[in-house]
């Protein structure tokens, strides 16, 4: 992996001054395409094809009441992503993106039984039947924190480059997977996730408390990234990790979505630093620790709804984005080529 050449960002800014519109008047969406340019080496970039990767697992966290929903609610979201009918494939539909979605671990799999012939379902990869209870232990060992990043790794090499995607948007499922990333994030900046009332709210920040307690007692410098998700991560935030760095190698376009897939986007850049000039921010999320990882990223995000959906689906919103910013590189004219007097 290398990083994004400056050199590009140049080249592309140098053109920009020459197509039909005063300097600068569309704003970060020139900002966007001088990135495009920068990653795929070339004045005339493309967004499509797209896909978004939705990698979905449990967590034994969930035990502790930290959710809204029941764990069981894991494997039937995937059921109803593979059925086409959570927000992300609305969305996803509307942007003509693919929808790939890949069971690391979900624990209650009964679901998605009739779907192990679905082309879109990556069903074969599931390393356990969810993490275990940070709280008395390990998420996972170590090694299966490696073995999940590598899933990860796999899953773009054999989906998603096959197909020539340009532009990857990862999203996520798993119940308690909010309180996962928050204790990755390491600070005080846990949100409600799924909606939780103020006492379970209290309660998970206790909960997030005691695990760095546990498991990190020394908190004064950064933690390696593989010992962090062994003690408190999740199976499929591993997996985003994994599937950052492989889509970053190969000059696809990464968008983070919110709190849990731009953990994962941190924590691949800890692991290799130029993994960060191939991310793009899709939104802020209203989980107060996005804030947290998308400053540490240095990432300004492109849209501010009030989202905290996951799943994906503020990433894909990103990508219509992408492609405008792509397409105004290609197509808007200079001021040679459509005779308009510059100043």
């Amino acid at each position: 992996m290398v990083p994004v050449d400056p050199a590009w960002l140049q080249r592309a800014a140098d053109y920009q001054a020459r197509l039909t519109m005063p300097t600068g008047a569309l704003g970060r969406l020139l900002e966007l395409g001088r990135h495009l340019c920068a990653i795929q080496e070339t004045l005339t970039p493309r967004a499509e094809p797209a896909a978004v990767l939705v990698m979905a697992a449990d967590h034994g966290v969930a035990e502790e009441g930290v959710s809204a929903y029941p764990q069981e609610v894991t494997g039937q979201m995937v059921a109803n992503f593979l059925r086409g009918g959570a927000a992300v494939n609305v969305l996803a539909r509307r942007q003509g993106a693919w929808v790939f979605v890949v069971d690391m671990g979900v624990k209650h799999s009964g679901p998605l039984r009739a779907a192990g012939d679905h082309p879109d379902f990556v069903g074969d990869r599931p390393l356990a039947p969810g993490t275990a209870n940070f709280l008395k232990g390990p998420a996972m060992p170590r090694e299966q924190a490696r073995q999940a990043v590598a899933v990860g790794r796999q899953v773009v090499v054999e989906r998603l480059a096959s197909l020539g995607v340009r532009a990857v948007a990862l999203g996520e499922m798993g119940i308690a997977n909010t309180t996962s990333a928050s204790a990755l994030t390491a600070a005080p900046v846990t949100g409600r996730g799924t909606g939780v009332g103020d006492d379970v709210w209290k309660h998970k920040v206790a909960v997030i408390e005691r695990a760095l307690e546990l498991h990190f007692p020394d908190r004064r410098g950064p933690v390696e990234p593989a010992a962090a998700l062994a003690a408190v991560g999740g199976l499929e935030i591993a997996g985003l990790v994994g599937a950052a760095l492989e889509a970053a190698s190969r000059r696809m376009v990464v968008v983070l979505d919110g709190l849990i897939s731009s953990v994962a986007g941190l924590l691949a850049a800890r692991l290799e630093p130029a993994a960060r000039d191939y991310f793009v921010a899709a939104h802020r999320s209203v989980e107060v620790g996005h804030r947290a990882v998308l400053e540490a990223l240095d990432l300004t995000p492109l849209l501010d709804l009030g989202m905290r959906l996951g799943e994906g689906s503020g990433a894909v919103l990103a990508l219509n984005l992408l492609q405008c910013a792509a397409d105004v590189m290609r197509d808007l004219a200079t001021f040679e080529t459509a005779g308009v007097r510059d100043r």
